[in-house]
C-alpha cells in the first residue's frame, strides 16, 4: 500500500503522520511505504519574486517545507517505516490531490484543524476541498 501523508506541520498533520505510521506497522512495513507531502501556495509570494528573485523564494519554501517535515519524518524514522518525502508549490488541496493521482497512491492521510462547521462552510478548508475532489481514499485525523 502507498499512503500520502500531507503534512503542514501542524500537530494534527503529526497525528496524521502517526497514524499512518501504525496502519503501517499493522499491515506489514515491509511491503508498504509513506511519503510526506507539504504543499506551499507561492500566489501570494509573487511580488516577493520581485525584489528578492524566484530562486529565493525557492529556497525559502523549500527550507520552510523541509523543517514542517522533519517531525514527521523523525517518527517515521524511529519506527522503522520506510518513506520519501515530496516538496510541491501551487494551489495546497490540488496539488495533493494531483500528487495522490499521479504516484498512484492508495490512501490519502491528512490532519483536520477541527475548525467549527459553520467556519467550515463559509471559508472552506483544505481537507474539504482534498475530500471532495479526490479519486483516492481519504483519511482525516485529528
Amino acid at each position: 500500500m502507498k499512503i500520502l501523508v500531507a503534512t503542514d506541520g501542524s500537530k494534527p498533520a503529526l497525528n496524521a503522520a502517526k497514524y499512518a505510521a501504525k496502519l503501517v506497522a499493522q499491515l506489514s512495513p515491509g511491503k508498504h511505504s509513506i511519503t510526506l507531502l507539504s504543499v506551499h501556495d507561492d500566489a501570494a509570494l509573487v511580488h516577493a519574486k520581485s525584489f528578492v528573485g524566484s530562486q529565493a523564494v525557492a529556497d525559502y519554501l523549500r527550507d520552510l517545507s523541509e523543517k514542517e517535515v522533519r517531525p514527521a519524518q523523525r517518527l517515521l524514522d524511529k519506527a522503522g517505516i520506510r518513506h520519501d518525502m515530496e516538496l510541491r508549490t501551487g494551489h495546497v488541496s490540488r496539488e495533493i490531490v494531483d500528487c495522490a493521482k499521479s504516484g498512484r497512491f492508495d490512501l490519502i492521510v491528512m490532519g483536520a484543524k477541527g475548525r467549527a462547521a459553520i467556519a467550515d462552510l463559509l471559508l472552506g478548508s483544505v481537507a474539504q476541498r482534498v475530500l471532495a475532489t479526490a479519486e483516492t481514499p481519504v483519511l482525516l485525523v485529528k
